[in-house]
C-alpha cells in the first residue's frame, strides 16, 4: 500500500549513472526527497554494443520497478556518464518502463547535474573525480566548457582508475626490475589480494578484462596503505596535482571563481585534496562537498520550470 510520501503529485525522478554506481532518488514539489535508490552502474558508452545496450536496459528496469514500488514520477532528469547527446533510445526505455512520454524525461551528461549541484550557471568551477575526471563550467548562458574527461585510455588524471593504473604501473615495473619486490610493499599486498593473486595474469585480465567501474575501485585499496607505503602516498599526491590541474585550466581560460571538488575518488585521502590546494592560487576558494547529484537531478525534475 502507498504510504504518505506517494501521494504527492509532481514527484520527479533523478539518475546519477557513473561506472561505479548508479543512484536515484525521487523529489517532491519543493525539493524534499522521499526516496531514493541504488543500482548497478551504466554508462552511455554502453550504448555502442548488443551487450551493453542490454544492460543499460536491465538497469533501468530495476530502476523502474524501485521507483514505482515509492510513487510514479511525472518527469525525469538523468546524467550519465559518457553521454554525447544522442538520447532517443535512452528516454524510450524510460518513458516505457516508467509509464511517461519521452518528452518528460531529460537526459544528459552526469558533470551536468553535478555542476548544478554544486554552483548556479557562471558561479565557479566543477571538479570531479570518480572513476575518471573532469573539469566543468557552465556559464551564465548555459554554455558548457570543459578541461579533460575524455575517457581513461587517453588521461582521466587524478580518478579512481588512473590511481587504479599507476599503482599497477609502479608495482609491475618494480618487478620488471627486481623480481619478488612486492613482497615488501604494502600497498602491492593490498593490489594483488583485489586483483585475486601476485602472478601478473590476475593484473592482465583486472586491467583489460573488468568494467572501468571495476577497475576504479582498485583505487580504495590503494589508499588504504597510504600511511604504510610511501608509493601509494606519491601516487594520491599526483591525484591531487593531476586534479588542481584541471581547474587552473579553467581559471586560465575564464578568470578566478571558486573550485569545488566532488567525486567518490577524491573522498580516499586527504593528501588528495591537499595538495590540489596547495597547488591553486592561493586566493582560491576550494570546498569539497559530498555531492549528491541524484538529489539534485530530482529536484531539477520536480520544479515546473525544469
Amino acid at each position: 500500500m502507498p504510504n504518505s510520501d506517494q501521494q504527492h503529485d509532481g514527484l520527479g525522478l533523478g539518475i546519477d549513472a557513473g561506472g561505479t554506481q548508479t543512484r536515484w532518488a525521487l523529489a517532491a514539489p519543493g525539493g524534499r526527497i522521499v526516496a531514493e535508490g541504488v543500482a548497478p552502474g551504466l554508462t552511455a558508452l554502453q550504448m555502442g554494443s548488443a551487450e551493453g545496450r542490454d544492460s543499460v536496459h536491465a538497469a533501468f528496469a530495476g530502476i523502474a520497478r524501485a521507483v514505482l514500488a515509492q510513487g510514479r514520477p511525472l518527469a525525469v532528469r538523468a546524467g550519465l556518464t559518457g553521454f554525447g547527446g544522442d538520447g532517443e533510445q535512452l528516454r524510450q526505455w524510460l518513458g516505457s518502463l516508467l509509464g511517461l512520454a519521452p518528452a518528460a524525461i531529460i537526459i544528459s551528461n552526469d558533470i551536468d547535474i553535478a555542476y548544478l549541484a554544486s554552483f548556479k550557471p557562471g558561479e565557479g568551477y566543477l571538479v570531479y573525480s570518480g572513476t575518471g575526471s573532469i573539469g566543468a563550467f557552465i556559464d551564465d548562458q548555459g554554455g558548457f566548457h570543459r578541461a579533460g574527461g575524455r575517457g581513461v585510455v587517453l588521461d582521466d588524471g587524478g580518478g579512481g582508475f588512473w590511481i587504479a593504473r599507476e599503482a599497477l604501473r609502479h608495482i609491475w615495473r618494480l618487478e620488471d626490475e627486481r623480481p619478488g619486490a612486492w613482497r615488501d610493499s604494502p600497498m602491492a599486498h593490498a593490489v594483488f589480494q583485489h586483483v585475486g593473486g601476485a602472478d601478473w595474469s590476475f593484473s592482465r585480465q583486472f586491467i583489460y578484462g573488468r568494467e572501468r567501474g571495476e577497475v576504479g575501485k582498485l583505487a580504495i585499496a590503494v589508499a588504504a596503505t597510504a600511511e604504510r607505503d610511501p608509493a601509494a602516498a606519491a601516487i594520491l599526491r599526483e591525484a591531487g596535482t593531476e586534479l588542481a590541474r584541471l581547474a587552473l585550466a579553467l581559471i586560465g581560460r575564464f578568470g578566478p571563481r571558486p573550485v569545488a571538488l566532488a567525486g567518490r575518488a577524491a573522498e580516499l585521502h586527504p593528501a588528495i585534496v591537499e595538495t590540489m590546494r596547495a597547488a591553486l592560487p592561493p586566493d582560491t576558494t576550494l570546498s569539497q562537498t559530498g555531492l549528491r547529484a541524484h538529489y539534485a537531478a530530482a529536484r531539477l525534475a520536480a520544479t515546473p520550470t525544469r
